[in-house]
């Protein structure tokens, strides 16, 4: 399959969410984030990046090869002139700088592999929308490993377009696959897709919910006062929290942002309930 998507952050099945994004930036900028069910680090989509993915059968013990399902990919780009390879984390490099990431997702005997294609995606987007470090998260969480980042364009000689590169991926799959042939949806089958996006992969519980349990440290200067806060998030929901205003513990937040869900809309209407803060700025401390 080759898909694209609107502007999104994508993160892997076992990531903390909330560490891996910018979340003031990704929130301004209407970009969605997604987790999806295969491990990994986090990526960015947008309409400039292909994304590839295969599904196939296998034999136990042989499942797991990322070798096999970038190679295809390699041989299109090599062809067009491009010295893209495969690093030793899985990646796919061009003179050192990743062009794409890849994840695979093993049930029973069959293999789901995945991978972005950076063709002429907005790189400066993609940096402001994922963190560089997250200092102020502890937890147990899959850490992404940020690398320099680069566009498949830049590298190709001549005029292409992502719907030409498209098409030679398209082409290369089914001369090295002669049985393959081009698959449409069927009716009943785009209805299960979108209940399986609206039951899941739209739901606040998955994306962010789901994150491990994790602690979250912060401490800024508000009208002149040192703030610190110190929270413990469980599933998504605010476990335990201690808020000090100039060393002083201020017990009014812990009463009233213990179990609320860690999620800006939910702690600024409960900040706005304290008549002695001003909610939307102590809120940026939050995140």
């Amino acid at each position: 399959m080759l898909y694209s998507n609107e502007p999104s952050v994508i993160v892997g099945k076992h990531q903390n969410a909330f560490a891996e994004i910018n979340h003031w930036y990704v929130k301004e900028k209407k970009i969605k984030v997604v987790r999806r069910l295969s491990g990994g680090g986090t990526v960015f989509h947008d309409s400039g990046n292909l994304n590839f993915c295969f599904i196939r059968n296998g034999k136990e013990g042989s499942l797991v090869d990322f070798h096999k399902f970038t190679q295809p990919i390699i041989e299109v780009l090599q062809g067009l002139g491009v010295p893209a390879e495969r690093s030793d984390r899985n990646d796919l490099i061009i003179n050192g700088l990743k062009f794409s990431g890849n994840a695979e997702h093993i049930y029973r005997n069959r293999t789901l592999h995945h991978g972005t294609l950076l063709f002429s995606s907005h790189l400066e987007i993609l940096s402001k929308a994922l963190k560089v470090t997250s200092e102020n998260f502890q937890d147990k969480a899959v850490k992404s490993v940020r690398s320099k980042v680069t566009n498949i364009v830049d590298f190709i000689t001549g005029n292409i377009t992502m719907e030409d590169f498209r098409d030679c991926i398209i082409q290369h799959i089914s001369a090295a696959f002669p049985e393959s042939k081009n698959y449409t949806f069927q009716t009943d089958e785009v209805t299960a897709i979108k209940q399986l996006v609206a039951n899941k992969y739209s739901g606040w519980d998955w994306n962010f919910g789901y994150s491990p349990k994790f602690s979250f440290r912060n401490h800024g200067t508000i009208n002149g006062d040192f703030v610190e806060i110190d929270l413990d998030v469980d599933q998504g929901v605010i476990k335990c929290i201690v808020v000090k205003v100039n060393t002083k513990i201020i017990s009014e937040t812990s009463e009233i942002l213990t179990n609320v869900p860690y999620d800006d809309e939910y702690i600024l209407a409960k900040l706005q309930q304290i008549k002695s803060v001003n909610a939307s700025t102590w809120l940026k401390l939050f995140f």
